[in-house]
């Protein structure tokens, strides 16, 4: 059982820890997160058809209380693969939905790799072909420049925005930057999950990993985290090299209504080692905001 978060005043730049150690990611986890399109942990797939685009979706059941939906976007070599772990975490209360983004994981390619701003629009749509209305909207790493975007752009289909592990940090913005700190992420993180990275490269292709590692560090996320209005919490593994703490706090800083959570032992992949720890710093942060339910706390924007 994962330890729960340690209670504070909301607010930028307060932090929290969840617990001594991240979870285990074992075997268990693996066959799980490679299963799809076979139903797996209460995970099921479906397509439809966004834009022309035929768009694959792992999804839990949703619970009959009708709890906030939580939308969770992968980074940019990745799939839903990874997030597996955190989706079945969070299923038990909340309503999750884990699309491969255009290109990625079981998902059909657009004309050219995407930007954040453009994986946002596409994103947007998705939201409006599932008319699930505002969403709780939680993407790692480069997923976290996406979800920044549509909260900034498409601040209609936000309800509230978690940013874990957010890429990519101004004194390391370059493709060599990038990869020097993931190389050194390698070393801090669970074996299992080369598996479900190999996998997922395959998928994506080579020329689509460059492509969309170049769009991310050329994108400027400040602009965007500055344009958040929605509650928004930032999650980081106390031993991420590539979210290092001036970047993270510097982050946390630009958005308004941020509040941060650190999970103690976890690397980059916090959403992957530690989704327990993850699942229950949202549901908390959730209810701060008055929004398990979906509804909005008005004071939280005064």
């Amino acid at each position: 059982m994962s330890a729960p978060p340690v209670p504070g005043p909301r607010g930028a730049g307060h932090d929290r820890a969840t617990g001594p150690a991240p979870d285990r990611f074992g075997w268990a986890q693996l066959r799980i997160a490679l299963a799809a399109p076979r139903p797996a942990a209460g995970l099921t797939s479906e397509y439809r058809l966004v834009d022309g685009i035929r768009i694959h979706c792992r999804r839990s059941a949703a619970p009959a209380d009708g709890q906030l939906p939580v939308l969770l976007v992968h980074g940019l070599a990745v799939s839903h693969r990874y997030l597996t772990p955190l989706a079945t975490a969070l299923a038990p209360t909340h309503p999750v939905y884990v699309p491969d983004l255009p290109g990625f994981g079981l998902s059909g390619p657009p004309p050219r790799p995407y930007d954040a701003a453009r994986h946002a629009a596409h994103l947007a749509a998705w939201l409006e072909a599932y008319a699930l209305g505002p969403a709780c909207v939680l993407g790692h790493s480069f997923g976290a420049e996406v979800a920044a975007a549509l909260a900034a752009r498409h601040p209609g289909a936000v309800r509230a925005v978690v940013l874990a592990g957010p890429t990519s940090d101004p004194s390391a913005r370059s493709r060599w930057g990038q990869v020097r700190r993931f190389l050194v992420d390698t070393t801090r993180e669970a074996k299992l999950q080369a598996p479900i990275l190999f996998r997922d490269v395959r998928d994506a292709g080579p020329h689509r990993v460059y492509a969309t590692l170049t769009h991310s560090v050329r994108n400027p996320v400040e602009t965007d985290l500055a344009r958040i209005t929605a509650p928004t919490l930032v999650v980081t593994g106390a031993r991420d090299p590539i979210v290092p703490p001036a970047w993270r706090d510097t982050a946390v800083g630009l958005i308004t209504t941020a509040e941060q959570v650190t999970v103690p032992g976890a690397a980059h992949n916090v959403t992957t080692t530690a989704p327990a720890r993850v699942a229950d710093a949202v549901r908390a942060f959730l209810t701060r905001h008055g929004l398990p339910d979906g509804q909005v706390d008005t004071h939280a924007h005064r």
